[in-house]
């Protein structure tokens, strides 16, 4: 497989790393870094750059089990509205 990113409107993450047992997805524009978090109404913690709001991760909380039950991954963003998550597929495959 070649390089995977998932996409986030224009946020590209593309260090992936995806606990299946536990059904967590950890993504970030680039290596994971020092940042704050906040969390969404859908229960996924948004990663920000300290003392900004420029978005550098997310982490992912059933995010196979969400898309198997709605057929998409939707993330609120801080502005109040809602992304759909891009590029799943391959990333949540079972093994």
């Amino acid at each position: 497989m070649g390089t995977v990113t998932v996409q986030l409107r224009s946020f590209v993450f593309d260090d992936i790393d995806y606990d299946q047992e536990n059904d967590v997805l950890y993504l970030s524009i680039g290596p994971p870094k020092a940042d704050e978090g906040e969390e969404t109404p859908e229960g996924h913690l948004l990663r920000f750059e300290p003392g900004t709001q420029t978005i550098v991760g997310l982490t992912m909380l059933n995010p196979r089990w969400l898309l198997e039950r709605d057929g998409r991954l939707v993330v609120t963003l801080p502005e109040g509205d809602e992304a759909l998550v891009e590029g799943l597929d391959a990333i949540l495959q079972p093994a």
